[in-house]
């Protein structure tokens, strides 16, 4: 399966001197738009000189810039497709429903592993766990359910864990209780829901680190995140798969208990003697 620019400057972007790494940066805040302009005008966006950004596109293993620019513009096609296009797809040459749909969905769950580091995973569990601050979330329309599944989790682990639902001004209501020490976990995914974009903006201008669940072509959201999950949803279907997104949630339900065993136990025994 091919990898998305994204998950080439996810997997690479470690190794990449300073000027490539915000070239990376850049990209990633202005996905995919900045990487169609010119070599010189993402030059000039990312503060570095324009062989730098030709050494960041060779680093991502792109044969030059025009083909680095097709890769882009494939993925801006693939982002925009609605599922009534997707239902005019031809059905797999292999025969059968189920077959194909679990070869998709497991395949999607090890790509969307495999651009996932240790570190990464590591640092949003030591964020989800701070007990100095709380923790919000929140989804789209299909992506909702995830939010909701991760808060029950959470709360029952930990206190000031909300789930936010009903419409955006309930949502934009909580953001006076937000701040610097909390976290925000947003799943959205193509087509990106607009309401969360400005609420996301809005959370960041307060100072609230955002978690991202998101598939490979990148919400909107990514620029003002301080961590994006970029898992792979596509799938011999109209519709998007959230299951690779759904396994890395419970990843890190199992971490964040994990981290807070003592407290989580004795938070658990204490809920179990009220019911």
């Amino acid at each position: 399966m091919i990898s998305s620019i994204a998950e080439l400057i996810s997997d690479r972007i470690g190794t990449m001197p300073a000027g490539e790494r915000r070239a990376a940066q850049t990209l990633i805040a202005n996905y995919p738009l900045i990487g169609l302009k010119t070599v010189a005008e993402f030059s000039a966006a990312a503060g570095v000189s324009s062989p730098t950004i030709l050494r960041f596109v060779a680093r991502l293993g792109l044969q030059n810039y025009p083909e680095f620019q097709s890769a882009l513009q494939d993925e801006l096609a693939a982002q925009l497709q609605s599922p009534a296009s997707r239902t005019l797809n031809p059905s797999s040459p292999n025969g059968g429903a189920v077959s194909p749909m679990l070869e998709a969905t497991l395949d999607n769950m090890r790509e969307t592993f495999r651009h996932l580091s240790d570190k990464q995973l590591a640092d949003i569990v030591a964020k989800l766990a701070d007990r100095r601050g709380k923790t919000f979330l929140i989804g789209g329309r299909f992506t909702d359910p995830l939010a909701r599944y991760m808060a029950a989790h959470l709360a029952i682990i930990q206190p000031n864990v909300f789930h936010l639902a009903g419409q955006e001004s309930v949502w934009r209501d909580r953001l006076i209780d937000m701040g610097k020490r909390d976290v925000l976990v947003i799943f959205d995914i193509r087509r990106y829901q607009d309401s969360l974009v400005r609420f996301a903006e809005t959370a960041h201008q307060r100072g609230v680190q955002i978690v991202l669940f998101t598939d490979q072509w990148l919400s909107p959201i990514a620029r003002f995140a301080r961590h994006v999950i970029a898992g792979r949803t596509a799938v011999p279907s109209a519709w998007d798969s959230s299951a690779a997104l759904f396994v890395v949630a419970e990843t890190l339900i199992g971490a964040v208990t994990r981290q807070l065993e003592a407290d989580g136990a004795k938070r658990i025994r204490e809920l179990e003697s009220l019911r």
